[in-house]
């Protein structure tokens, strides 16, 4: 293995964030992507492009980067290696509706190669997903996203879907809370070369999946985005925000990875919603659309 998937891969996540930001300042219709540029002292940098106060979109980032030196010595610990270099790039994205009948939606593509003394690659894997995390539940828009993930995973392997969804049940989950944080979608880690996958392989199944996020989101916040509502609805949405805020702060491995490795706080942190509340002992009346929603988060169920 060499070095060309790792460059083959950081140019397409750059077209990718082109694509990705371009449909949806399409779907807002108002507010733009700004970009910032940024580079990490270490080694590397990134691309982190923000869309608020839009019409469809309160906040949401789109962001690639491609970082790489000295792994920190708790990563270091974490993945039982000594004296190793790294490198790293992705194009994570997270978008914030503002009506509460949008879901949020979040997903990640990234790569990562770690190397000895001498430079030679030790290890390296792909992984990513997209996932969905609505405040009201529309049964049809569930089926959708998860439909799409599923063709997306076909075309490589029938189990790959199944697999992949059963771990993004467990991986978006607010342990604390006893519940998921959405209703899942995609979650693969540490796929590495094998007899029956190559990392060209593993490259082609991960552009796969991303290609078929603006086909798994965007016709969900066009059917939704003009859906009127309510005062109390939009508290609603505020609420489940904190629990949103709560898995990245506490469980997410990617935050966690960022901030040891020196990562931009800014980008990191871009995904947290700008407006979010902590209610105490809030429970939803029982019956009602918001406990529809809660019942369905703590027994997740298959969509297709």
């Amino acid at each position: 293995m060499n070095y060309s998937v790792k460059d083959k891969f950081y140019q397409y996540i750059l077209e990718l964030q082109d694509t990705i930001t371009s449909a949806l300042e399409t779907v807002d219709g108002t507010a733009t992507f700004q970009e910032d540029i940024w580079k990490r002292p270490e080694g590397g940098g990134g691309r982190t492009r923000v869309i608020e106060n839009g019409a469809v979109f309160e906040k949401g980032g789109v962001n690639i980067s491609g970082v790489h030196g000295e792994l920190p010595e708790s990563m270091q610990n974490y993945f039982g290696v000594k004296d190793a270099n790294f490198f790293a790039c992705g194009l994570s994205l997270v978008l914030h509706p503002k009506n509460p009948m949008v879901p949020t939606v979040h997903a990640n593509w990234r790569y990562f190669e770690m190397y000895d003394k001498e430079g030679n690659i030790v290890d390296q894997w792909f992984g990513g997903g997209q996932d969905l995390t609505p405040y009201y539940l529309f049964e049809e828009d569930a089926t959708h996203f998860h439909t799409v993930c599923k063709t997306a995973c076909d075309k490589h392997d029938a189990d790959f879907y199944n697999t992949y969804k059963e771990k993004c049940d467990k991986y978006f989950w607010n342990a604390h809370r006893h519940e998921a944080r959405g209703i899942g979608g995609l979650f693969y880690d540490y796929c590495k070369a094998t007899d029956a996958m190559s990392m060209e392989n593993w490259y082609d199944f991960t552009t796969e999946v991303a290609n078929s996020f603006l086909e798994s989101y965007v016709p969900i916040a066009e059917k939704r985005k003009d859906l009127p509502f309510t005062e109390a609805q939009r508290n609603w949405q505020e609420i489940r925000r904190g629990r949103y805020v709560e898995f990245n702060l506490v469980h997410d491995k990617g935050t966690l990875f960022g901030l040891k490795t020196n990562g931009r706080i800014e980008s990191i942190l871009m995904s947290l919603p700008p407006h979010v509340q902590w209610v105490y002992n809030h429970e939803p009346e029982p019956g009602s659309a918001e406990d529809k929603l809660v019942n369905v988060l703590k027994h997740p169920k298959s969509w297709l």
